[in-house]
């Protein structure tokens, strides 16, 4: 029998195998967050991990037809301390939760400001409201934000360009009661509409007990990147670097994950005469890229430009005792400066190079840079601390949602478009463009 005095919270997010970190993430904060509410995941993940029905209840469902009354209690109508997070990314993994986010009231948890590739790749699948995307288009960014919505869905405008003028966040807002964020730029770019009760917490991530560095003394020096490797990752540029230190410096380099566009990158290591260094694995399972991490010297974590997400790569890489390097921009400008090398996309290769030549001279060179990096993982983005913080948000989203609607009449009244200054006044920062 559910316990009436717990929080109950509704998670909908993707799951494993989704090759997705926001997976990987709801899966970290299960065990505390079941610790303080009763927990239900919703998911429209095909093949989930059914191991996770032995932490909570796990409801595979129907984006287009799940309606309000399936997330309440016993009774027909949420219980008062009862809410519903949707989590939006930008991948085509969130298609449906992003249809979900127009049906259903919630708290909208936003990991990444910029979600423009993933209106256009689900408007293109037919996932999403061709009508819908150019109608909010309009909504919050006027005329001018349907010229770009058209030209963007045309292939006219890249992504990066219209992400950097238009984020579309809001697309994500048709029936939100407050946003969840986790970090400063894209809170303040959320509470800039003066729209919707706003949050911003730490990115979490469940940290090992006991780290066991294994680092090599002899041999090749080990590099590393990992993710969901876009072109704003910056490996078409780490392995031009790494070319020009050839003949100087023994390494190999495992690029593990997705890679935008894996053909380009064979042939661009094959021209730049680093087959027998570089490695594409592809995705491997947790334990293996962590014990990857731990064997690793230096870890390439750029990213240029940043659209103000979190990482969840760099808490990852925090928690394995590995030294990054990562662009010195977005939320890694936010991070302490001793947990991680931070170099200028301006002087970036030279910069890189000069890092790769200490750790060279001396293995252990970075050592405390990591170090502190996991003590500002532990001591920051505890699971437990952010559980209770979901739990605090939980208990007022009936207030939110009260405030909310409030606001919404309020748009409505003045009117739904926004004017050209304030299109340029709720520009993405994107450092190195000012």
């Amino acid at each position: 029998m559910t316990d009436r005095s717990r929080p109950r919270i509704h998670w909908v997010s993707p799951l494993p195998p989704r090759e997705t970190d926001i997976a990987h993430y709801s899966v970290r904060i299960l065990e505390s967050l079941t610790k303080q509410a009763d927990v239900v995941l919703w998911t429209d993940t095909p093949g989930w991990d059914r191991s996770l029905e032995d932490i909570c209840t796990v409801r595979e469902f129907d984006p287009d037809r799940v309606m309000p009354a399936d997330f309440a209690a016993p009774g027909g109508a949420l219980q008062t301390d009862e809410a519903v997070f949707i989590h939006i990314g930008n991948s085509l993994f969130h298609s449906g939760l992003l249809r979900l986010c127009h049906r259903i009231p919630s708290v909208v948890v936003l990991h990444d400001p910029a979600i423009q590739e993933l209106c256009r790749g689900a408007v293109a699948e037919g996932l999403f409201s061709k009508d819908l995307y150019r109608q909010e288009m309009r909504r919050w960014y006027g005329e001018e934000g349907l010229k770009m919505a058209d030209q963007f869905l045309s292939w006219q405008l890249p992504a990066y360009d219209i992400a950097t003028v238009a984020p579309g966040f809001e697309v994500a807002f048709g029936c939100a009661v407050s946003v969840m964020t986790h970090t400063s730029s894209a809170f303040e770019m959320a509470k800039a509409r003066a729209y919707l009760p706003c949050y911003q917490l730490n990115l979490p991530f469940r940290s090992n007990p006991d780290v066991e560095i294994s680092r090599v003394r002899t041999g090749p020096l080990k590099f590393i990147q990992f993710g969901y490797i876009g072109l704003n990752r910056r490996l078409e540029q780490v392995l031009e670097m790494l070319a020009g230190l050839d003949e100087q410096i023994d390494f190999t380099f495992d690029v593990v994950g997705k890679v935008w566009d894996p053909d380009l990158i064979n042939a661009r290591i094959a021209e730049l005469g680093l087959q027998d260094r570089v490695q594409l694995h592809g995705f491997v399972k947790e334990a293996q890229l962590d014990d990857m991490l731990a064997r690793a010297h230096l870890v390439f974590n750029l990213r240029h430009p940043t659209m103000g997400e979190a990482s969840g790569s760099q808490l990852r890489i925090w928690n394995a005792g590995a030294v990054s390097v990562v662009t010195k921009q977005g939320w890694y400008n936010d991070i302490p400066p001793n947990t991680a090398f931070q170099i200028s996309v301006e002087n970036e290769k030279q910069e890189l190079q000069d890092i790769i030549r200490q750790v060279a001279q001396d293995r252990e060179f970075g050592q405390s840079i990591a170090q502190n990096g996991r003590d500002h993982l532990l001591r920051c983005h505890g699971t437990e601390l952010y559980a209770q913080e979901v739990v605090a948000i939980t208990r007022r989203f009936k207030a939110d949602a009260r405030q909310a609607m409030l606001a919404r009449a309020l748009r409505k009244s003045a009117g739904d478009t926004v004017s050209r200054d304030l299109l340029l006044k709720h520009t993405v920062p994107v450092i190195g463009d000012a």
